[in-house]
């Protein structure tokens, strides 16, 4: 039967042949979605049109008006009928009487009925008073009647609307994330409520109300799918239990799936869960960018008359290469080139995540548009920027969710689409397996002070559940695909196989520790055999507690805790013959190390060499790559105080972020005459932004600084006072520690914190007050994380006692907290 059919069976038959028709179209399985809606609405739009003719065959000044999803043409086989009776006021008997003649046949039917009967005025007054009468009245259309009376209804609500915006939208952004508070995210719930929850249908229709207002407008890619999407499921919800229910209930997803030919009952999870996102992220940026022009209005009529008139300039401060923030947002720079520049889309994650400022979705959209593939393996620089990004805590997740919606993230990693949007069915998970894994990235960046390999630990982190979207156990599924994507991310071997270990056993501790009995030998030596050494255990320690902290409260307690710290601690014992933070045997000087130390020692002051490298690829037969990162900075200097934070603070004054970095003394040859030793630092150093200084002023402000008369503190100081930073996420306090045993001919203190500028100025600053002599040091930078170790005597050479250890630990890390 056409629809022609359908509408002439209703029409010859009155109420009775309206429903057979409608339940001849319901069960035609051919007609669904989008088609079977707009047929289910025409249907309905003759029936009442009938009614309200053979009522009312001359009626002026009254005309019968469809509201909300009916309005929109957009019925599900139980959606109630959202009705408007509207009148000019001149004969209210006949309104009540013509009232009675519509709204009675319809609940003979069994059909929800939402109805009021106004006059122009009276409804907008009362959409006025309330939001959401004013939100299906923006939907308002014309069934029958006065045609003229309800285009000026239209009409003149659109017009309050629009006026109303700046005071009307807050309101709707509270209403829904009221909604949302109540009724949950609905991409991560096992029984979602495909209208209520957040991503739902009822931010669909919010997304619509705002682009009405002409404020602002949603990212429409994707938008309209996504709400189809979760449409055509509501409408195979009814279908199936044949009730107006907008819950996902466990008990009939499979029903559902089968309603709309789907596999199964996760590939419809899955279709729900992509569409939320898309409608959750379109919600995201819609509301940001409605409180950006909000506070615009607000701020700029104030601006106007302190400007004399004039337009004011949005402010553009730098946060990375190739990207700035501007009002509130990281955006791309004016002169960045994504079309020759790989690394930018992680490079602008990175430092939007650190600034804990939101990925502008334009920049992101045009990354995606023109950024060329990383080339495997990925450049170090694309590596360092991932780790920043996952380091970064809770503003992570805002950006992951950036890149994702334009594809950039399984484009970057193409395992990720495997677990996309991909349901846990287990009540103690509260997210998708992708979500996991970002929210366990998360929880880890908080721990990153407790491991020695912190971009490990991150990556790891990430990685876990990667296995999920495979069939058999995702822990070995996992372990291989981990191996291939930490290669490709140019992770040298060593690391490769740590990284497939962590993988492997992500949940080895927990299940021991809660499974077996840890008085046998046995148990605690099989962990050690699969561990294997004590930093990958310390790492595996810290990602079993992110793994359960970022899964659920359910998984994670106090005495789980404390049953996983015991197994750690007996595991260790049985390592305990390997001491990683023992003191590296120091290498032969190089040639060119050799000649800048002579020439240092002959003229009495720093010799200085800058040079960039090519990048090398992994080498073949070695499990060291001894890749760079950034310029190498090669210095001689006279052994003299000093020395430390007078080059870390010409690094800062000059934007060098030191990515790794070591200081030893030097002995000069036998041939030399004089004796002597000269500090020897081998740095690699990178441009926060811009481009690198030239080597010769590097060595003049070195020489200032070394004599006193450059005020580094104070030149420092003011160019935070004139640019000051933004402060991002709250970083996890630094750590200093000091290693017990690790060298027999000094103390060595480990150093673990947030990079930032001037931090190895700070360092070397309080080290230098304490009369505390470095000699020598390996620092280096992981994603945000500096690791640091220097190993330092007293003025007579001797290591420090353990009591001065300590207290000079103690004040280093007060230092680095103010």
């Amino acid at each position: 039967m056409t629809r022609t059919d359908d509408r002439k069976e209703a029409d010859d038959t009155g109420p009775s042949g309206y429903a057979a028709a409608r339940l001849h179209l319901l069960n035609q399985g051919v007609r669904s979605g989008p088609p079977r809606r707009t047929a289910l609405a025409g249907l309905t739009d003759d029936w009442l049109t009938g009614l309200f003719t053979a009522a009312a065959p001359a009626a002026k000044g009254i005309s019968l008006v469809a509201v909300g999803g009916y309005g929109r043409g957009e019925l599900s086989p139980r959606s109630d009928l959202d009705l408007l009776l509207l009148h000019d006021g001149s004969d209210p008997a006949a309104v009540a009487a013509l009232a009675d003649r519509l709204w009675y046949p319809v609940w003979d039917l069994g059909i929800s009925l939402d109805h009021s009967v106004r006059t122009p005025a009276e409804a907008r007054k009362t959409a006025g008073e309330d939001l959401k009468v004013q939100l299906g009245l923006l939907d308002a259309r014309h069934l029958v009647g006065d045609l003229g009376l309800t285009a000026g209804l239209r009409t003149a609500i659109l017009a309050d609307w629009r006026n109303q915006a700046p005071k009307r939208l807050p309101e709707l952004q509270e209403l829904c994330a009221e909604r949302a508070e109540r009724h949950g995210e609905l991409r991560f719930l096992l029984e979602p409520d495909l209208k209520e929850a957040r991503g739902g249908l009822r931010d669909a229709t919010a997304l619509r109300a705002v682009a009405a207002s002409w404020l602002a407008d949603a990212p429409r890619e994707g938008l309209a799918d996504a709400r189809r999407r979760l449409l055509d499921a509501r409408d195979a919800l009814h279908l199936v239990t044949g009730r107006a229910t907008d819950r996902l209930a466990l008990q009939e997803q499979d029903q559902v799936a089968a309603e709309l030919g789907l596999l199964d009952a996760d590939t419809l999870l899955r279709q729900v869960y992509e569409a939320a996102r898309v409608i959750s992220y379109a919600g995201d940026v819609t509301w940001r960018e409605v409180n950006r022009v909000l506070r615009a209005r607000a701020v700029r009529p104030r601006l106007r008359a302190m400007l004399g008139g004039g337009k004011p300039v949005a402010e553009r401060s730098p946060l990375a290469e190739g990207v700035v923030e501007q009002e509130g947002e990281a955006v791309l720079a004016r002169t960045a080139r994504p079309e020759r520049d790989p690394v930018l889309p992680l490079r602008a994650a990175a430092a939007a995540a650190q600034a804990a400022l939101p990925l502008s979705p334009h920049a992101v959209r045009r990354m995606a548009a023109t950024a060329r593939p990383l080339p495997t393996p990925w450049p170090a620089e694309a590596r360092e920027q991932l780790i920043t990004l996952l380091g970064s805590g809770r503003p992570t997740v805002d950006v992951w969710e950036a890149l994702e919606a334009e594809g950039l993230i399984s484009r970057l990693l193409p395992d990720w689409e495997r677990v996309r949007c991909r349901p846990q069915r287990n009540a103690v998970h509260l997210w998708t397996v992708d979500r996991h894994l970002i929210e366990t990235a998360v929880r880890a960046s908080a721990l990153t002070r407790r491991v020695s390999r912190p971009d490990l630990l991150l990556v790891a982190a990430l990685l876990h559940d990667i296995g999920k979207g495979w069939p058999g156990d995702h822990s070995v599924a996992g372990e291989i695909i981990a191996r291939d994507v930490a290669a490709r991310l140019g992770f040298d071997r060593a690391d490769v196989t740590v990284l497939a270990t962590l993988v492997r056993h992500h949940l080895l501790l927990v299940e021991t520790a809660t499974r077996r009995d840890l008085d046998d030998p046995a148990t605690v030596r099989a962990v050690a055999d699969a561990v294997g050494s004590e930093s990958t255990l310390e790492l595996l320690h810290a990602l079993t507690e992110a793994d359960a902290l970022a899964t659920g409260p359910a998984a994670w307690s106090t005495w789980r805790a404390s049953l996983i710290t015991d197994l750690v601690r007996r595991v260790a014992a049985v390592l305990a013959g390997e001491h990683p933070g023992a003191e590296p045997e120091p290498a032969a000087p190089t040639a060119e190390q050799e000649r800048l130390a002579i020439e240092a020692h002959r003229t009495g002051g720093p010799v200085l060499a800058l040079r960039a490298q090519a990048e090398p690829g992994p080498p073949e037969d070695s499990a060291e790559t001894g890749e760079p990162l950034g310029v190498e900075l090669l210095i001689a200097v006279p052994d003299q105080p000093g020395v430390l934070p007078a080059l870390a603070g010409v690094l800062a004054l000059h934007r060098l972020t030191v990515r790794t970095g070591g200081l030893r003394t030097l002995r000069l040859p036998d041939d030399v005459e004089d004796d002597g030793s000269v500090l020897l630092l081998d740095w690699r150093v990178a441009a926060e932004y811009g481009s690198l200084p030239q080597a010769t002023r590097l060595r003049a402000d070195l020489v200032r600084a070394l004599d006193g008369s450059l005020d580094i503190t104070g030149r420092l100081a003011e160019r935070d006072a004139a640019y000051p930073r933004r402060r991002g996420r709250a970083a996890p306090p630094p750590r200093v520690t000091v290693a017990p045993a690790a060298s027999r001919h000094a103390t060595v203190i480990e150093v673990r914190a947030q990079d930032a500028p001037g931090l190895l100025f700070r360092i070397g600053t309080a080290l230098e007050k304490a009369a505390i002599r470095v000699r020598s040091m390996h620092v280096s930078t992981l994603g945000a994380n500096a690791v640091d170790a220097f190993y330092v005597t007293s003025g007579t050479g001797a290591p420090l006692p353990p009591e001065d250890a300590t207290a000079t630990a103690r004040v280093l890390e007060e230092a680095l907290r103010e």
